[in-house]
């Protein structure tokens, strides 16, 4: 019974992880200001940017982002750019 739920765990962990986003379709950066932006695809999630941009801070040793602005870009690649605040 219990190698069946470990499993089964382990087939939904997998099928979120199949749905999401790769991290390398996100262009993370850091701006002069000390903020972080991330360049998006227009297949993504908001939360996909945002754990894009908690990675980052986390490098940093920050522990949170805090999302301060969304916005559209003529780019075909990335047509939506977020920019988070770490914390």
């Amino acid at each position: 019974m219990k190698a069946l739920n470990k499993l089964m765990l382990l087939g939904f962990g997998f099928g979120l992880f199949a749905c999401s986003t790769p991290q390398s379709d996100f262009g993370v950066y850091q701006q002069s200001d000390g903020t972080i932006g991330v360049h998006a695809p227009k297949t993504a999630k908001e939360s996909e940017a945002q754990d894009a941009a908690l990675a980052e801070c986390k490098r940093q040793g920050k522990r949170t982002v805090t999302i301060l602005e969304s916005r559209k870009m003529v780019n075909d690649r990335f047509p939506l750019t977020y920019i988070y605040l770490c914390r």
